[in-house]
């Protein structure tokens, strides 16, 4: 993070991408996730363009070239 919009991450599923967050990104991790340590219902993560909530959820494993975005909703009235 520290201004770069994009990481490059040895992980193996979402969980492990929370994980990463919470150990090396706690300003990040306290805008992201809810009280409980899941992500806030109002960040939705997608690996190479597919909800994670239609997938494995935090259970959606990511192999080695596999593109994961953190996309906050947007909301207005």
């Amino acid at each position: 993070m520290n201004g770069a919009s994009t990481l490059e991450l040895e992980l193996d599923s979402v969980e492990g991408l929370r994980s990463h967050i919470f150990a090396f990104y706690p300003l990040a991790k306290d805008r992201l996730f809810d009280i409980n340590g899941n992500f806030n219902k109002f960040v939705n993560i997608y690996v190479n363009g597919e909800d994670i909530r239609f997938l494995n959820n935090m259970d959606t494993k990511i192999t080695s070239g596999d593109e994961i975005s953190i996309v906050p909703a947007m909301a207005g009235g």
